[in-house]
């Protein structure tokens, strides 16, 4: 397993990702949140594993204590990270909810408290004050931000009066608006960029293609559009060649990539032990600086639809499957 050191803390640079534990988002049902998620706990322990991180957003908390109940006595082998969020971020709001997930994830101190999102309602300094405070009280070890941009990252640093480790924000080989940024102050300012959606939701796994998406959350997001997904195919067709020159997988390649970035650590989920398996395999995967150079001028090519123009594009999509279950439903009453 590969660390990253900064801030003072060392990680493992790829890490777990709990938003699945627990939630109906996803569709894995009871028998994942019982029994799979803590066996992918344990065995990402197992294999080097120190980053695990959650929130009190997923599943209303439940997936806080599926990781806190996973841990377990090794508790202090992992580094917890959870969030924060900010809705009525106010001190001693702020205090109630962190004592709240400190008692799902049954530990006195959470490693790295992240505020989720910037509020763009309350200030950034009303909610570090009161982060500021918590660490003081020594609940939480580390402050974090999720989804900030630069210049309220560095606001976030004036007011707390000191570090604040990490930004989680999405990254991925073709999700790379972090580069412009936020990566390049990280690694000057010895922070780090954690990584969420680094496989984008498994669009970069090769697993899918126009013909071929997935239901559910994923489904009515403009990167799963079925264009979108054509004009993927020659990233794709790289991830695999570079994935077949190492006997590894396009999603390995993807995560290997990002694990290149100094300061950058990743945090993929997994439905299964076998996947969180491939996925800690990915730390120790070398690639060349030619099959960098390749991956990056494929994804600089990468040109999707988005944003306002892919609203049309996704109406259809949307149209297409009440249409099919109205069709459904008049054929039930049929029969």
């Amino acid at each position: 397993m590969k660390y990253v050191e900064a801030g003072g803390v060392r990680v493992s640079a790829l890490g777990l990702g709990t938003w699945q534990f627990g939630s109906g988002d996803w569709g894995y049902g009871t028998s994942y949140a019982e029994e799979i998620a803590p066996r992918i706990v344990t065995r990402s322990l197992d294999l080097g594993v120190t980053l695990f991180d959650t929130a009190e957003a997923y599943a209303f908390g439940h997936s806080e204590r599926i990781l806190g109940e996973a841990l377990g006595a090794r508790r202090a082998d992992a580094f917890v990270a959870t969030k924060l969020f900010p809705i009525l971020p106010f001190d001693p709001v702020v205090g109630r909810r962190a004592r709240g997930s400190l008692r799902r994830l049954g530990t006195d101190a959470v490693d790295l408290y992240q505020v989720h999102w910037h509020n763009p309602v309350v200030p950034v300094r009303t909610t570090m004050t009161a982060m500021g405070k918590l660490q003081r009280e020594g609940l939480v070890r580390a402050v974090g931000v999720s989804n900030f941009s630069l210049a309220h990252w560095l606001e976030a640093e004036r007011t707390l009066g000191g570090p604040v480790l990490s930004n989680q924000v999405k990254y991925s080989l073709i999700d790379r608006g972090p580069e412009e940024e936020l990566v390049p102050w990280a690694q000057a300012n010895d922070r780090i960029v954690i990584a969420y959606s680094p496989l984008s939701q498994g669009l970069l796994s090769g697993r899918y293609g126009p013909d071929n998406l997935p239901t559910g959350l994923r489904s009515g997001t403009p990167a799963f559009l079925p264009e979108n997904v054509r004009r993927l195919e020659p990233v794709l067709a790289v991830l695999r060649e570079v994935a077949d020159a190492h006997g590894a997988t396009p999603s390995q390649v993807a995560l290997a990539w990002l694990l290149r970035r100094p300061n950058v650590v990743v945090i993929p989920g997994a439905s299964s032990v076998e996947q969180a398996e491939s996925n800690a395999a990915a730390a120790d995967l070398e690639l060349t600086d030619d099959e960098d150079d390749a991956l990056t001028s494929a994804s600089d090519a990468f040109d999707p639809i988005r944003g306002a123009a892919a609203v049309p594009a996704l109406a259809r999509v949307r149209m297409e499957k009440v249409s099919k279950r109205v069709q459904r439903a008049v054929e039930g009453l049929k029969q």
